[in-house]
């Protein structure tokens, strides 16, 4: 097993040492914080570099023992990154908007999925014997369904840990997993709180560079993890001519 590797050089490029407006800051983040230049606090990547590398580490870890992942970010910037890096590693997200009660309620959320599915059913199959307008109807609500629920319409239970982007912004997400006892891996930037944050990443959670960098980061532990609990499982990895996961995001 090998985690991915990354160097403090691709943190600086990327501009995770940059945080928030001194004036913003959260005092709670003040033992992350390395100093400030021109209004501007910088974080101490000496610390993010540990940090991170345990966060990676209990995302493979997790996927090993058959985890889920929950990837979160609804903010702009990070709706691509946090999308694509699930799929890569065969995980789950959500990038839309954060449904109140789709961790603490899920049994509501497995029946807004199974409407979900119908609704392509019935749409996949031409939608015979339905109005335009009705069909319209349809469409439009298989539209919002789709990207609110499209990322965990196949998680099939609650996840094992969630990643966040942003955890002031991804407040709601990160009191639900507490609730239910779920650990939190969140990139917490110098305006947050990193309260309730069991596997804290001091970094910017604005940059998009950022945002993808630690997106790919994770998705790769989880892959890593994947290959391990293959590998526990007996699946000979050399004799497959591709890797499953490949197989599954591309399906």
């Amino acid at each position: 097993m090998a985690l991915p590797e990354f160097s403090m050089r691709q943190l600086l490029e990327a501009g995770v040492h940059y945080g928030h407006q001194t004036a913003r800051w959260n005092p709670r983040m003040g033992e992350y914080i390395y100093g400030d230049r021109n209004g501007i606090h910088i974080l101490d990547l000496t610390q993010t570099v540990p940090m991170l590398d345990a966060a990676l580490k209990i995302v493979r870890d997790t996927v090993a023992k058959g985890g889920r992942i929950l990837f979160v970010g609804t903010k702009r910037q990070a709706q691509k990154s946090i999308a694509e890096s699930a799929e890569k590693c065969a995980q789950y997200y959500m990038n839309h908007r954060w449904l109140g009660g789709t961790l603490t309620n899920w049994k509501t959320i497995q029946n807004s999925i199974a409407r979900l599915k119908a609704l392509d059913e019935i749409l996949a199959g031409g939608a015979e014997g339905l109005t335009k307008k009705e069909r319209l109807n349809m469409e439009r609500e298989q539209g919002k369904l789709q990207a609110s629920l499209g990322g965990i319409r196949e998680m099939g239970g609650t996840p094992d840990l969630i990643f966040v982007i942003d955890v002031g912004k991804e407040a709601l997400a990160i009191t639900e997993a507490k609730k239910l006892g779920i650990p939190v891996v969140g990139v917490v930037d110098s305006n947050c709180s990193p309260k309730d944050i069991d596997y804290i990443i001091p970094g910017n959670d604005d940059a998009s560079r950022a945002i993808a960098l630690y997106c790919d980061l994770v998705s790769r532990a989880a892959l890593d993890g994947m290959t391990a609990q293959m590998g526990a499982a007996g699946v000979d990895l050399g004799s497959l001519d591709e890797a499953p996961v490949e197989e599954a995001v591309e399906a």
